[in-house]
Order: structure tokens, then sequence, then C-alpha cells
């Protein structure tokens, strides 16, 4: 069994016993002799007035004996100091009042103490920054969504009440007996032209079942919903294209603008779902989708061609024309007339949509209503004028021959899928073989400008009399005039 030359230092109860401790002096009446393992040039001896007392304990394994005097003051509290308590299977303690009384052995504890680790805590003051502030932020998130939700839900409520109260008669105009189309066929005739009035077209937009996603582009989604049993299509816009969507539903709102050959419009409205708003452009759901799609999945007869030209020619003409009069309608042009942006209706006659980028010509101040969006036009559809910026901006008519050039273009596509005697050719898009499937604004300059080339017209299309006027003769109208 060791004999400890000093106390632990991981024992502030040794350190003061050892303080405690003194060598003798002139030994008074009543002084008490004890052994110490502390006083070395005392021969291990010490005097005190109070206690004598011994102590054993394990530290990493090995046995420490201390044993020292305890003074009388320190001998508190009384009858039971705490000096004389022992920890029960840690260290083992007596204290007693004879001489070297002391030099007992004691039970050794059962207990082992460690000494502490010499390397400091693992958890720097970083990591209890993070572990305090990571539970109080995550009670904040949840805080603030709990709010949002709250907020969105108010809102909507509101929203509800506010479009209920708003006009008397929308509850006439929305009656349970009419549905869609007949309720866009009474207010497109007796209103202005323009469409529904704007608190109906809200109501309608927000009680649409989205039912399946139909197309994707650069401004968002297109869905199919259904309301009172019919279809429509949601041209749902992304945020970030608010101008083209405000725009848009701008210009399908123009005064004496519905005709059989424009996509009939419904309704605009913007939509909060709680996260984002939504923009959303209500309008006719025309199953067979775009021209491209249809001629990319079907040929067509000369009848079929000769249908769909008229009917394009003719929704562009009512696009263009200026009606005079106090319920007049500017002329209009396009600026992105392809066979993507001209749908197919069940008659097999074409609309025309995405109004987006188009422009208003205003008679009396002879100017020119251009919106300030981003979008360009789509480059392989361009005129020469537009690709080599000589187009003149400030004429009306400069626009509208952009767009016969571009009608051309679509009659070319259509003139391929024309099946005549079993004879018709894979749809292809215009210039397929001049320049690559994303041409630049440079390749398609090089090509129609420089080089002033245009599609193919196969010598077979001059064979059919009844198919002469709507393909090549059409074609050189469009054209003759860019390549002279």
């Amino acid at each position: 069994m060791a004999e400890s030359a000093g106390a632990s230092p991981f024992f502030p109860l040794v350190v003061l016993l050892l303080a405690g401790g003194s060598g003798p002096g002139p030994r008074g009446a009543q002084a008490l002799l004890c052994t110490c393992t502390n006083c070395l040039q005392a021969n291990y001896t010490c005097e005190t007035d109070g206690a004598c007392m011994v102590s054993i304990f394990n530290l990493d394994g090995m046995e420490h004996h201390v044993r020292t005097c305890i003074p009388k003051e320190e001998l508190v509290p009384a009858g039971k100091p705490f000096y004389c308590l022992s920890s029960e299977d840690l260290r083992n303690t007596h204290c007693c009042y004879t001489d070297f009384c002391n030099k007992i052995d004691l039970r050794v504890p059962s207990g082992h103490l460690k000494e502490p680790p010499e390397h400091p805590s693992m958890w720097g003051p970083v990591e209890l920054v993070g572990i305090i502030a990571g539970p109080v932020f995550l009670l904040f998130l949840i805080i603030i969504i709990v709010f949002l939700v709250i907020n969105y839900h108010q809102r909507v409520y509101h929203n509800r009440q506010r479009l209920d109260m708003e006009d008397p008669s929308c509850e006439m105009c929305l009656s349970k007996d009419k549905t869609l189309q007949d309720l866009v066929y009474d207010l497109s005739t007796s209103g202005s032209g323009s469409g529904l009035p704007l608190f109906v077209q809200r109501t309608v937009a927000r009680t649409i079942v989205l039912q399946e996603i139909i197309g994707k582009g650069r401004f968002g989604e297109v869905w199919r919903g259904r309301w009172r049993g019919g279809d429509v299509a949601v041209k749902i816009f992304s945020s970030r294209e608010e101008r083209s969507w405000f725009r848009e539903a701008e210009i399908y709102q123009t005064v004496m603008l519905r005709h059989e050959n424009i996509l009939g419009f419904i309704a605009a409205d913007n939509k909060d779902n709680g996260t984002w708003t939504q923009l959303w452009l209500v309008s006719d759901y025309h199953e067979h989708g775009s021209l491209f799609d249809y001629l990319n999945r079907y040929t067509v007869t000369i009848e079929g061609m000769i249908k769909l030209a008229l009917s394009a020619a003719s929704g562009l003409a009512h696009l263009h024309m200026e009606i005079v009069g106090t319920q007049g309608k500017p002329g209009i042009a396009h600026r992105d007339l392809k066979s993507k942006n001209i749908l197919v209706k069940k008659n097999g006659m074409c609309a025309i949509a995405d109004l987006g980028l188009a422009v208003r010509h205003d008679a009396v101040t002879d100017t020119i209503d251009i919106a300030p969006n981003q979008r360009v036009g789509t480059k392989r559809y361009m005129a020469p004028e537009v690709l080599d910026e000589t187009i003149n901006m400030k004429h009306f008519d400069s626009f509208k021959c952009a767009d016969i050039y571009a009608l051309g273009l679509v009659y070319w596509e259509i003139a391929r899928r024309c099946n005549s005697g079993g004879v018709h050719e894979e749809y292809q898009l215009p210039y397929y073989d001049l320049v690559p499937s994303d041409p630049s604004i440079e390749e398609m300059r090089k090509v129609v400008c420089d080089q002033k080339l245009r599609p193919n017209i196969p010598n077979w299309w001059q064979s059919y009399e009844v198919g002469s006027p709507p393909a090549s003769c059409c074609f050189s109208v469009s054209w003759f005039f860019y390549l002279t």
C-alpha cells in the first residue's frame, strides 16, 4: 500500500486538510500529536488543538493515504465536521482525539476516482452557440410558417367575401344553367366585344379545377382545366414573365378583337398560392393543340390544307385590320407568328394565339404601342428586315409585312403535309436543311439576308391545279418582296 507524499491536486478537501497540518511546536496543555504524511521536516508529526485525521481513497488504480491534523476552528459543524465525513465507495475518512490515533489503517473503498482529462472540452464557444441557437432558430421558423399559413387562409377568405360582394350582377351572370360558352357569347356580344368583365373573369378563374399539364414553354406551363363541365386552357406564367402576362391579357381584351380564327380569351387573374403568385390566362381549349403538333401527327387533304391556310389568313387579317368607330379596334401586328402559336380547332380551322409580343397601332396619333418586355420573336420566322435591323419601327405596315412573311413559312409547313394521290413529305421546320435546330440571329441573317435563300418548293406541288394557289402562289406573294 503506497503512502502519498503529498495531497492530490484533484481533491480540494485533501488540500485543505494538508494546509491545516503544522509541525510540532511548544506543546500546550491540550495539544494533540498526530501522524502527518506531509510533514517531512517534523518527522511526519504535527500538533493541533483539534483532531487527528486519516483518509484513504483510490486514484487511477492506486491507493492513497492522507494523515494530518485538523485545527479546532475548522471542525465545523460541531459533532459532525465536514473534514471527518466519508464518501461512500470513494473515500473512507476517520477523525480521532488521542495522540497518534490516526496511524490506524482504514478499509479501502471499492470506488475509484479519476483524474480529469488534460485536453480541453470538445465543445468550444462556436459549438455551444450552435447547440443553443439551433432549437431557437427552428422554433422561430415554425412560428413564421404558422403565421404565413394563417395569413394566407385569411386572405383567401376575405378575397372570396369581396368577390361575392363586389357586384350583385355576378350571381346573375354566373347562373348555374349557363355553360362557359354561353357566358362568353352573351357578355361578348352584348358589351364592347372585349370579353368578360374583370370581376367575372376573377370569379371564373378561381373556380377552375386544373386537370393535367398539356404543354411547357419559356413563359411557364399550359394546363387543361375544367369549369362547369367544360374544358378550358390555362396558361400559367412564371413570376418573371409578369410583363408578358400583362401584355397578352391587355391585347386579348382589346375592343372588337373576338374572332373565330383568334384564340377565344376567357379570363386573366393573378392567384396567390401562399408561396408565390401564379399568373393565369384562361382561354378556349382545343384538343388538337398547336398547328405544329397537328402537322407532326397527321397529314392533310387538299381541302384540309386550304381550310387551314384560309382560316390562318382570316385571323391574321382581322388582327391587322383597323375598325373605325366609337367601339373601334386598333390595328394589331402579331410579331411572333409561327406554327406553334397557331391552334387547330375541332372543325379543322386555325385560331391564332400567343399575343404577348403584339403591337397596336393608334391611327389618331399614328403611333405604335410596343410592350416594354425583353422577349424577342422566334429567330427562324424573323423577316429579313428584322434580322438585319432595317425595319422601320415607326411604320405599322412594316410589322404587318413581317407577319405576312412568317405566314408564308407556316403555309410551307402545311403544304409539305398535304397528302394528294398518296404523295406527301415528312414534317419539317422552315430552313431545316440550312440552319441548326436552334439557330442564332447571325446564322439566320446569313441564310435569309446575305444568301437570299428560302425554303425549297418541290416541283410536284405545281402538278395539282387545286394545290397551286395556296402553295406556290402564296409563297411567291409572301416572299417576292424580300427577294427583289
